[in-house]
């Protein structure tokens, strides 16, 4: 976002330096990216009064002119068809570095010395206008800087903004934030709207999809004459980095830049049947848009249309079969509360990004559409001549709703280490036109404004609160909340001790998806009344691989173990600590279980004795001395009991582990059948806590 402080004084009184705007404008969030002085250039350029005019003797097309600047007289050669006796215009002495960067010097033309260069506007870099040289007012005196004499002494200020404030995309949002701070009050334009109309409008407004437009505005002006914006109004809009156009498209550019609701203006006598219809495109649909670029439409887009065609993509560019151009004189202007996250899928997809895209996807002021419009209007009866005909049409459908929030000025204070009372958040949020009514002495009712549509949950009024008083006037404080851990706290804790210490008995972590396979339940050979068959089923799954939660650990670490086997890797102590997920009856969520589960295979130790002693092999003591291990180390007394075989397990091969006659886990080796349907080829025992 750009403007210029001049701009901004427009809307609110502040005495602060541009280096404090600046300061002050990022310590409320919005982070100035650039701080430009404009005009610079034209410090050293004078305004030189034409004292005489006369042909130059060598050349048809040139003049022989003696200027006035200051005290001095100076002779110029100069070919602007306009210059004249009399006439105030400026002048780039020798010496004098001109904004395009070259440099003025004395010369000669045509055999006549010239002192110095009459400047076009183009030349001085006002706007592109070369037709002449330029000329000032009359209360432009002789000799006094160019910059000066045109007070465009000025400073562009460039904003970079958050998504979640799109208020902040207009110059009067910025100013509501510089009153909020400053105290002063805000300055908005007259957007009453009693203009006298004339006559009737002859055309109609049908919009056939309200949710993604809620509301649509138009209003039909006649007798419109186009042609250069005031220059006031060029040089703002290119001080910003837009082109100037006309005066009708440059007031719509400069009403969005001023309200943040960008409008459109077409050209009424373009639009087949007096119609405008706003709708989803058509599959397979066209459009020329105004970068001269056919775009190919998709039927979930938003497309403004006359009887026959599109006349614009909604929201993001206007068509070029519609365009405002010099022969208009009939002008429908176009005001609208488009969806947000419409607009950015329109935008994304066409690859097609513009100043109105970026302020209607984030979210523009569903309440501001008629304010911009009548602005609108106003400023192109001024200076387009434009007559409105006959009533504005407004459309509404369903708008966004305004929900108040309950705000607890204890919990702010608790949050932001600062006391606060009541009256003093009361006060903030007002200057912030935030609404609110007292509940108690510790509860506000507040009503976020229509442009505020990030404020929806009182952690946002927080913010606010901390943002008006300044971050740097909250004091630093330590947390006065009691320092435990909470269950969670104490689980991760645990797990990484867990983990340290199956790592230090020479076992290593396996991480493996949380899905599983319904086909590994029977590889595992479980029962069908076996409890880890019941699963939770994904509803959107990647592959029938992995569309169940899984209940056990053990599938994963076998496929760990295959594929280590299959590359030549038997040696394997693999283990792996995560959870697993329970359906309970009649609850929605799952149970969700902390597991360890573990793999062991190939030779005891593989720094063992020389390969001549023989090498001794994994067998059932080493799992239980890694349990015995664990345990006493996280101080458990473990009771391992020869049990009946799990369907899973080698017969004579299984023990359940107790500690204080509860449960713990099991282990064992896995029976053949098992190992060979998850294509394991050597003997494997598996642990499970």
């Amino acid at each position: 976002m750009k403007f210029t402080v001049n701009w901004l004084k427009q809307y609110v009184d502040f005495d602060l330096s541009v280096e404090d705007l600046a300061e002050r404008l990022t310590m409320l969030g919005l982070e100035v990216d650039a701080v430009t002085p404009l005009y610079q250039a034209l410090s050293k350029i004078k305004v030189a009064k034409v004292i005489t005019v006369a042909q130059h003797p060598q050349a048809d097309h040139l003049s022989l002119c003696t200027v006035q600047v200051g005290e001095e007289v100076k002779r110029v050669v100069c070919g602007a068809p306009n210059v004249r006796p009399g006439l105030l215009s400026a002048i780039a002495l020798p010496g004098v570095v001109m904004p395009e960067g070259f440099k003025i010097k004395k010369s000669k033309l045509r055999g006549e010395v010239s002192e110095g260069m009459l400047c076009s506007e183009k030349e001085l870099g006002l706007n592109d206008s070369h037709a002449g040289i330029i000329e000032l007012p009359e209360s432009c005196v002789a000799g006094q800087s160019l910059r000066q004499a045109l007070n465009l002494e000025d400073t562009l200020i460039e904003v970079d903004l958050t998504p979640n404030r799109p208020d902040c995309t207009s110059v009067i949002g910025v100013a509501r934030e510089i009153a909020a701070f400053s105290g002063s009050s805000l300055k908005l334009p007259e957007t009453s709207g009693n203009i006298p109309a004339a006559g009737s409008a002859s055309f109609s407004v049908e919009v056939l999809d309200n949710v993604l437009c809620p509301r649509y505005a138009a209003q039909l002006l006649r007798g419109v004459k186009i042609g250069p914006s005031p220059a006031w109004l060029q040089r703002l809009l290119t001080a910003v980095g837009l082109r100037p156009i006309n005066n009708i498209v440059d007031i719509t550019n400069f009403v969005m830049l001023e309200y943040g609701q960008p409008l459109h203006a077409f050209d009424f006598n373009k639009l087949s049947g007096g119609k405008i219809i706003v709708r989803r495109a058509l599959n397979g649909e066209k459009i020329t848009t105004l970068d001269e670029v056919e775009r190919l439409l998709e039927p979930d887009m938003l497309v403004i249309c006359d009887e026959n065609k599109p006349a614009a993509v909604a929201g993001v560019m206007g068509g070029g079969g519609s365009e405002v151009d010099n022969s208009s004189c009939e002008i429908l202007l176009e005001s609208a509360y488009f969806n947000p996250v419409s607009i950015r899928r329109t935008a994304r997809r066409l690859k097609l990004s513009t100043d109105a895209s970026y302020r209607f996807e984030r979210g523009i002021d569903p309440q501001g559409t008629i304010k911009a419009l009548n602005r609108a209007i106003s400023l192109m009866v001024r200076y387009g001549e434009a007559t409105p005909a006959g009533s504005m049409v407004d459309c509404q459908g369903t708008m966004p709703e305004i929900k108040p929030i309950n705000f607890k000025v204890q919990r702010t204070s608790n949050l932001l280490g600062a006391d606060f009372t009541l009256e003093e958040i009361s006060t903030m949020l007002n200057a912030i036109e935030v609404t609110s009514t007292k509940v108690d002495e510790d509860t506000l009712l507040v009503t976020p404004p229509s442009f505020r549509v990030d404020l929806e949950r009182e952690i946002d009024l927080v913010e606010e609160i901390a943002r008006l008083k300044g971050y740097n006037e909250i004091p630093t404080t330590l947390p006065t909340v009691p320092m435990t851990f909470s269950s969670q706290a104490e689980d991760r804790l645990l797990r990484r001790r867990v983990s340290r210490i199956m790592t230090g008995l020479g076992c290593s972590e396996a991480i493996n998806y949380s899905f599983t396979d319904p086909a590994d339940f029977d590889k595992l050979a479980l029962e069908e009344n076996d409890h880890r068959r019941r699963t939770i089923k994904i509803m959107n799954p990647l592959s029938e691989e992995q569309s169940v939660m899984r209940t056990t650990l053990l599938p994963g670490l076998l496929e760990n173990a295959r594929h280590n086997i299959n590359h030549q890797n038997n040696d394997l102590k693999l283990f792996e600590i995560g959870k697993v997920f329970l359906p309970v009856d009649g609850q929605q969520q799952p149970l969700e279980e902390q597991h360890l589960c573990a793999v062991f295979s190939g030779r005891r130790q593989l720094d063992g004795p020389p390969v001549h002693f023989g090498t001794p092999l994994f067998d059932i003591y080493d799992a239980k001395g890694i349990i015995e291990n664990l345990l006493n180390e996280i101080r458990l007394e473990a009771h391992f009991t020869m049990d009946s075989e799990a369907p899973y397990s080698a017969q004579g091969l299984f023990l359940t582990i107790e500690s204080a006659g509860k449960y713990l886990g099991e282990l064992g080796r896995l029976s053949p059948t098992v190992l060979k349907a998850f294509g394991i080829k050597e003997e494997v025992y598996f642990l499970d806590l």
